[in-house]
């Protein structure tokens, strides 16, 4: 007896081949390719110049990805513009996980009021995967200046007002705001000399031509040790790991000061939201391990690591923090 099938029961030309069009994008969907992510190299774009301590804490991180991940992590210097030029690279890739960028407080939160006309935006463009770490300033004036402490300081200041003047990196760097926010919590009078950089800022705190500095802890530990600079607090809300016994400016009298630098990864918007768990999984990992923290510790980071919903919040609230500093400061740049 022959068993026949309906013409209803097979299966139209027609209906195979919307199948196999149908398997194809299955395998081909952000979802399905995530599964075997990575395939090839990773680029991770630095907004910063090769030898700085953000190109140190990017290529630190990236040798340790290289073995968690089985892919090697390349580092791509894309410094200038506020971190645009870098921004922009990244922008200029498909969002499939294979460019990301190393991203900062500037380049997400201040640059938002700082520039007028901004080539991308930080509340849209990105995908945040982990906060890294985020790093104290500390606030340090030369010898000279007669204040042993920051009450000493601001008494200073006030008995003087806009004779004492303060270096930063740059009209709208971490520095400038940093001494921005100063002088509006303490009510004092302080001028801003802005340099082309931190380093010759730095360089003239030492010589003496200049009174005061909010740097990064790491390029100024040396100068602190030998005496060539004293500290007088740290600019975030809670006490550095590499500096412990340096009292942050909240506990010192001015409970409205927080401010720091901090540095995390994030991709394109529109990567697959499997891909994020993988780099974001794989990057707290690498955060974890002994040969990582020790350097990053050592360069001044305080280790954070969080979740990209932690990350996402926390970018949304410094970047309310940063716009009210820049308005305050009038430092808007076109």
């Amino acid at each position: 007896m022959t068993t026949s099938i309906s013409a209803r029961a097979m299966p139209t030309r027609a209906a195979a081949v919307a199948i196999a069009a149908l398997a194809v994008l299955i395998v081909a969907s952000p979802r399905g390719r995530a599964a075997d992510y990575p395939t090839k190299p990773i680029k991770l774009v630095l907004a910063f110049a090769p030898g700085g301590q953000a190109d140190i804490l990017g290529r630190t991180i990236g040798r340790k990805l290289t073995d968690l991940l089985g892919q090697a992590i390349v580092i791509e210097n894309r410094p200038g513009a506020g971190g645009s030029i870098a921004a922009e690279a990244v922008l200029r890739e498909a969002p499939d996980g294979y460019t990301l960028l190393m991203v900062d407080q500037g380049m997400l939160a201040a640059n938002i009021s700082l520039y007028k006309r901004l080539s991308y935006n930080p509340q849209k463009d990105f995908a945040p995967i982990t906060l890294i770490g985020a790093q104290a300033n500390v606030l340090v004036v030369h010898p000279s200046v007669p204040a042993k402490s920051m009450a000493e300081f601001i008494a200073l200041a006030k008995a003087r007002p806009g004779t004492l003047n303060f270096a930063s990196g740059g009209r709208g760097s971490a520095s400038h705001m940093a001494g921005e926010l100063f002088k509006r919590e303490a009510q004092i009078e302080i001028v801003h000399v802005p340099y082309k950089g931190t380093g010759p800022a730095l360089q003239d705190v030492v010589a003496g031509h200049v009174h005061l500095n909010f740097s990064a802890v790491s390029p100024v530990l040396e100068h602190i040790r030998s005496g060539a600079l004293r500290p007088l607090a740290v600019s975030t809300a809670t006490r550095t790991a590499i500096l412990p016994d340096i009292a942050t400016i909240a506990e010192l009298g001015l409970p409205g000061y927080a401010l720091g630098t901090w540095n995390g990864i994030a991709a394109r918007n529109g990567t697959s939201g499997d891909i994020i768990a993988t780099l974001h999984r794989e990057t707290v990992k690498a955060l974890g391990d002994p040969t990582v923290r020790k350097p990053l510790t050592d360069i001044g980071v305080d280790i954070v690591g969080n979740t990209p919903a932690e990350f996402d919040a926390f970018i949304k609230a410094e970047q309310v923090k940063w716009t009210a500093i820049v308005k305050a400061s009038g430092a808007q740049m076109d």
